[in-house]
């Protein structure tokens, strides 16, 4: 079992910006043309990329932090795995919440797993889809 102390690290190191997957997307959509916004504020959930003259957002998720169904997503926690159970669980009811409160407001929205980074093609062809 971690002690908290090695766990407020383990969460200190943690970014919730400017992550590898983010900057993948952010290329992508910059070589596509397309001009955004970096985590409004104060839009609900901060999204990671908003395209305010279309009313849309994309949000960037790490598959482990926000519970997604992949290879990367489903491990399971070797120590301490009640509180990571609950971390995540916590991420996803708080990423629902964001993005029912944007899309009543409007605004369309788009997540981006990270383990969809991986394709560059399939990944411009999804933002393409998305913002055109």
């Amino acid at each position: 079992m971690e002690t908290a102390e090695q766990r407020s690290r383990v969460m200190r190191a943690v970014k919730s910006r400017d992550t590898k997957p983010e900057m993948i997307v952010r290329r992508a959509a910059t070589a596509l043309g397309y001009r955004y916004r970096l985590h409004k504020a104060t839009l609900p959930g901060k999204p990671d990329l908003v395209f305010a003259s279309r009313q849309k957002v994309i949000f960037v998720h790490g598959c482990f932090w926000h519970g997604h169904d992949c290879k990367r997503g489903a491990r399971q926690p070797k120590t301490n795995a009640d509180y990571w159970y609950a971390k995540v669980g916590g991420n996803r009811e708080r990423d629902a919440r964001s993005i029912a409160a944007l899309e009543t407001s409007g605004w369309e929205t788009l997540v981006i797993w990270e383990c969809e980074t991986r394709d560059g093609d399939a990944l411009s062809q999804r933002l393409s889809a998305f913002l055109g």
